[in-house]
């Protein structure tokens, strides 16, 4: 392994069917447009290696993932069906993100949890950089971050 950078990306809640509802399929990078969401995605765009979005639907995604229409699943409701740790668990070593030296975590507490949950038998360094900040100063946090 090299020293290489994993970064997971929290999905949201604003999708872009919201504000164009015959959007259609859109790969994952674009269905996501809340101001959070724009801060990670450009954080690990800069620092990453790879990077991965975890969607509480779909699990760990590629940002060219397709989504096809717009989903309201969520990690704080367990009424929406989020996506098991037992499959995010198998997602991980599907898709080959068990060969990172780092994986940095982004997002709340739901996220972090989820995360780690996923990657309990895979040894690898979790860090989580925003962990208990609120969302406006993670933002800022990210915005000079260099790990």
């Amino acid at each position: 392994m090299t020293d290489s950078i994993l970064i997971i990306v929290p999905c949201g809640s604003a999708k872009i069917w919201k504000e164009q509802p015959n959007q259609g399929p859109t790969p994952a990078r674009e269905a996501y447009i809340g101001a959070p969401f724009a801060v990670n995605r450009e954080f690990a765009e800069k620092h990453a290696d790879r990077w991965v979005i975890l969607s509480a639907k779909y699990g760990f995604i590629d940002p060219d993932f397709v989504i096809p229409e717009t989903y309201e699943v969520t990690f704080k409701k367990a009424s929406t069906n989020p996506i098991s740790v037992e499959r995010l668990a198998e997602q991980v070593q599907e898709l080959g993100l068990t060969r990172f030296d780092r994986v940095i975590g982004l997002g709340g507490h739901d996220y972090r949890r989820a995360i780690v949950a996923a990657f309990d038998s895979v040894p690898v360094k979790l860090e989580f950089p925003t962990a208990g900040m609120p969302l406006g100063k993670s933002m800022g946090f990210l915005k000079s971050y260099n790990p």
